[in-house]
């Protein structure tokens, strides 16, 4: 297990595109296509909800996914489903990503088959790290580590969560929370294998697709930096 860890320390970090909570699809999916032409994504996920703030109907999110889905893999993207595990094989999605208040790992595991990913959010706990890796999550998320408007925040986390991450856990870690072009980089450092973004890139003051451009050259030189040191 360490070594596959050490193997993985070796890889370039990437982008994780968190879509916006509410959109109309037809008008996103453009936006979408542009963006992930700008520079490379390990995943998109669907996180939408209703313009009420509340979650949307199923239909909806199926609506959202047979649109998007077909976008994000033609960019090399995995698409994920937020919260829904329950959907995600009616959708031909890539997996999902939960919560803490959702259901456990081994509930939406039921959900999904065995090539599914799955993500966890472990806000800046190591007692949740363990426990999602040990029930069989494929990725572990902490946050936020700065200020965010996409949802309130009631958890903080530092970057030594993802230094212990990196050092001590077999699986990839995402950082998650307030993360744009301009505070990106010490979380590049500190280990974070995935970006994972919303507002960052949507709400960039450049536009959107300058935003992955940056994000991107920032995942690069961080990698070249890596590559000429040796891999430490």
């Amino acid at each position: 297990m360490r070594e596959k860890r050490k193997e993985a320390k070796n890889r370039r970090a990437r982008l994780y595109l968190i879509t916006p909570g509410a959109f109309a699809v037809e008008d996103f999916a453009p936006r979408l296509s542009e963006v992930l032409e700008a520079g490379d994504a390990a995943f998109v996920q669907l996180r939408m909800k209703a313009f009420s703030g509340a979650a949307s109907s199923d239909d909806e999110i199926a609506r959202a996914a047979e649109i998007l889905t077909p976008i994000a893999h033609g960019a090399g993207a995995l698409f994920l489903l937020n919260d829904r595990p329950d959907l995600v094989r009616a959708c031909g999605a890539d997996g999902a990503h939960i919560g803490q208040d959702d259901m456990t790992v081994q509930e939406a595991r039921r959900h999904l088959d065995r090539g599914h990913i799955l993500g966890r959010t472990c806000h800046g706990s190591r007692r949740l790290a363990m426990a999602a890796g040990e029930e069989g999550a494929d990725y572990v998320a902490f946050g936020s580590f700065y200020e965010t408007g996409t949802k309130a925040v009631s958890h903080r986390a530092s970057l030594d969560i993802l230094r212990w991450c990196r050092e001590e856990m077999a699986l990839p870690s995402a950082a998650i929370g307030g993360i744009t072009p301009e505070n990106a980089a010490p979380l590049i450092r500190a280990g974070a294998d995935y970006l994972a973004v919303c507002g960052g890139v949507w709400d960039y003051k450049s536009g959107a697709a300058e935003a992955v451009r940056a994000f991107n050259r920032l995942l690069d030189a961080a990698h070249h930096e890596k590559d000429s040191s040796g891999g430490a």
